[in-house]
Formats: C-alpha cells, sequence, structure tokens
C-alpha cells in the first residue's frame, strides 16, 4: 500500500473531483505550507550539524548544473512539439525545471517508511534546483521573446527579488541555518514539537493539494492534450536522469530517491511568484494545469516508487 500520507492526498483529489464541500481555509493551508517549509529547513539544518565539509561543494555543483540544463532540454520541446508560445514554453520549462517542496516532503517521508539511507545533504538539493532553472528560463524568454532591453532589466531585478525574498526560500534556508547551527540536541526544546509532527502537517497539506489538484482539473482539459502528456510523461524521463545522476555521484539509495523525485517534479509555490512578476505575459494557470493538476499527483501517487524500484534495479 502507498505511506498514509499519500492516501490523504488521494482522498482531497477524490473529495475535488466528486464536488465535496471539504475545504481547507486558506489561512490554514498557508500555516501549513509555512510550518511544512519551516520543518524540513530543520530537519535537513540539523542532520548536517557538524557534517558540512568542503567535499560536498562537486556534489551541490553538479545538483545545480542539472537544474540549468533542464529548462534548456525542455523549451524546444514545449516550444515545437506542445506548440506553446514562447512566454509560455519558457514559463513552463522554469516550473519543471524548479522543483516542488511539496513533492521533496512527500519523498522524505517515503524514504523514511522504507528506512532508506538518506544523505545529509539532501535538503541543499531543494535549495540548489530552486533558482538555476527560473534563471536560464527568463535567459531563454530574453533571447526568442518580443520585448525592449529595458523591460528584461527590470525582468531579471524582478525575479531576484521574488524568487530569493519568497517566504517559502526563506523558511527553508532559515531552517537549515538554524538547525546546522544547534543541531538535535542544543535545539530539541524548540524544533522536537515540529520535527516529531512533520507527517502530520504534511498529510493536512496533501489533503488541501488533493482538493487544488481536482479543481485545476475541471473541467477535463482535453484540448490541452499534448501540454497533458507531456505533464505525464516528462517526470518519468527526469526521473531516470536523477536516478543516473544520483548514481554516477556515488549517492546512498535513499539520496537517490530524492534527487530523482526532485528532478521529475514541477515547481507551484516558488516558480509561480518569480515568473508571474519576471514573464507578465506568460498564462500561469497552464503551468498550474501540468505541474499541480497532473505532475504532481503522478509523483505522489506512482513517481516516486518507481524511482525507487529504477534505483534498485541499477543497484
Amino acid at each position: 500500500m502507498p505511506d498514509i500520507v499519500v492516501m490523504f492526498f488521494i482522498l482531497g483529489l477524490t473529495a475535488g473531483i466528486l464536488r465535496s464541500d471539504l475545504a481547507i481555509p486558506k489561512a490554514t493551508y498557508e500555516t501549513l505550507s509555512l510550518l511544512l517549509m519551516l520543518t524540513i529547513g530543520l530537519k535537513g539544518g540539523m542532520v548536517l550539524h557538524g557534517n558540512l565539509s568542503w567535499t560536498l561543494l562537486p556534489e551541490m555543483a553538479n545538483v545545480m548544473l542539472l537544474g540549468a540544463l533542464i529548462p534548456l532540454t525542455l523549451y524546444p520541446v514545449l516550444k515545437h512539439l506542445i506548440k506553446l508560445s514562447t512566454a509560455n514554453s519558457a514559463s513552463i520549462a522554469a516550473h519543471y525545471g524548479s522543483v516542488s517542496a511539496g513533492t521533496f516532503a512527500v519523498a522524505l517521508a517515503y524514504a523514511e517508511s522504507q528506512q532508506l539511507q538518506v544523505g545529509a545533504e539532501v535538503t541543499l538539493y531543494l535549495v540548489m534546483l530552486e533558482l538555476p532553472a527560473i534563471i536560464v528560463a527568463l535567459l531563454l524568454y530574453r533571447r526568442f521573446g518580443e520585448h525592449s532591453d529595458t523591460q528584461s532589466t527590470l525582468s531579471l531585478k524582478h525575479l531576484w527579488h521574488e524568487t530569493l525574498t519568497n517566504k517559502s526560500v526563506i523558511l527553508l534556508v532559515g531552517g537549515v541555518i538554524i538547525g546546522m547551527m544547534y543541531g538535535t540536541q542544543q535545539g530539541s526544546q524548540v524544533t522536537s514539537l515540529l520535527t516529531n509532527s512533520f507527517k502530520v502537517v504534511l498529510a493536512l497539506f496533501l489533503l488541501e493539494m488533493g482538493l487544488t489538484a481536482a479543481q485545476t482539473l475541471r473541467p477535463v482539459p482535453w484540448h490541452h492534450w499534448r501540454l497533458a502528456s507531456f505533464a505525464l510523461l516528462t517526470p518519468i524521463a527526469l526521473g531516470c536522469v536523477g536516478v543516473g545522476v544520483g548514481t554516477l555521484l556515488g549517492l546512498e539509495l535513499g539520496s537517490v530517491v530524492i534527487l530523482a523525485s526532485l528532478v521529475a517534479s514541477a515547481s507551484y509555490i516558488a516558480a509561480p511568484a518569480a515568473i508571474k512578476a519576471a514573464i507578465p505575459d506568460a498564462d500561469i494557470g497552464l503551468a498550474m494545469l501540468s505541474s499541480l493538476g497532473l505532475t504532481f499527483p503522478f509523483n505522489v501517487i506512482i513517481g516516486i516508487g518507481l524511482y525507487h524500484q529504477l534505483a534498485l534495479f541499477i543497484y
């Protein structure tokens, strides 16, 4: 059976499809989202306490390079095969090059439930993959879009500001730093409540994500069948790439699964905020349809387990 937290996503998705009146108040969802980001950061930072080393730099550089190469690869596919505009191609390429913190949380919970060995640095993957893809996608838009240099400069400024000051990024990075400074023993008075309730927060967060995904898919967007195919096939291809890169880097099995899950994911929190400011003529609804409506459910229900089996096969 799938992990219990995944069942909460399926519950929300089913309730949304059946048009139930089940709803989580917006303030509650925002609180859950903030708690999830902070808890992920703290958990990762506490594991890194005393384990941070310069030897991690080559690994982080490769992960960042991977984040930059994904939009370069996906942009021509979106532009010429999916037949999207330049703005929408760059936007969706940015969403898929960036990562989903929700998918990371589910992958982390999955690794823990499967008792997989996970490296201390996996939370840094989330940080390293967040920004490069968005910058590369904006550069693609500047290169092939029709707009002035002044607009491009303003877009780049907005991009850096929106991405680096996004509340999720602030909490994630801040949590990593705090957890890394104090570790499990010193920080337990404050952090134990958050880290011990991680799966509870994640379950409620996924319940809301299920409801939101169902809303995104209503009515069924048959006229976007090319984009829907892209959203379901791309995570498999990118997950295979993530497994291959993780294996070549010599990562532990759990770290390979998490890296593959991140690479196969698509952002629906940080990227939309940055893209709205940087590429104003992009249709964020299309990006949310593919990333949150299709790719996120695929990864949560099927993908993470699939990447685990692929990693086992290679190992």
